[in-house]
């Protein structure tokens, strides 16, 4: 569409009043105060630097660090309102601190892993299920999965995991005992860490 044709356009529509404008932001306002999802968040300090953590109603969306709050809300629902809120974090900031002091410590909190897809949410709940201080392999979980050649697709899924730490993503390492790949802040050398502080490396 050239320029004539937008102008053309323009003219056949007309420009809304600024009463009619100020009225259709007053809506749209209201509607997401009143109807949009609530994600709260909250940030803590942890041997990874700052650690951001998110909620929804569902239980915890994202945990990350390496990133600026910026960054950590820009990946959180973009049709949600987020707001900063320590005392609903509290309960989920304490296991998190509960597991730097004791690493052996296994984290019994809901989880929304509703923008995942079915085979991605597959994936890091078998990864869920690896025990602290223990290692397995993409293969391996791709076999647990029932899905013994998707090694590959079993890395994409974990690179998506929201929640790093609390679905230890950390613990898959490639088949000939190298780490691998890790998507959590900071790289390898958090997943070097977090493997280090279970005594799994």
């Amino acid at each position: 569409m050239d320029e004539r044709q937008l102008e053309t356009l323009r003219e056949a529509l007309g420009t809304p009043s600024d009463t009619t404008v100020s009225a259709s932001r007053r809506r749209v306002e209201r509607w997401f105060g009143e109807t949009a999802p609530l994600i709260q968040w909250d940030v803590i300090e942890s041997p990874l630097g700052l650690l951001y953590v998110a909620v929804s109603a569902e239980g915890l969306c994202a945990v990350d660090f390496g990133v600026t709050a910026t960054a950590f809300l820009s990946q959180l629902d973009p049709l949600a309102r987020s707001e900063r809120n320590a005392a609903t974090l509290a309960p989920f900031v304490t296991q998190l601190q509960t597991y730097f002091t004791d690493p052996s410590y296994r984290f019994e909190l809901p989880l929304d892993l509703g923008r995942l897809t079915p085979f991605q949410a597959t994936v890091l709940q078998a990864a869920r299920n690896i025990p602290p201080g223990s290692v397995r392999t993409y293969g391996q979980i791709a076999q647990a999965i029932g899905s013994p050649r998707a090694s590959r697709a079993v890395g994409q899924a974990l690179g998506r995991n929201p929640v790093p730490i609390v679905i230890p993503c950390h613990r898959v390492i490639a088949s000939d005992g190298s780490l691998g790949g890790y998507s959590g802040g900071g790289g390898l050398q958090s997943k070097r860490f977090l493997l280090g502080l279970e005594g799994a490396i």
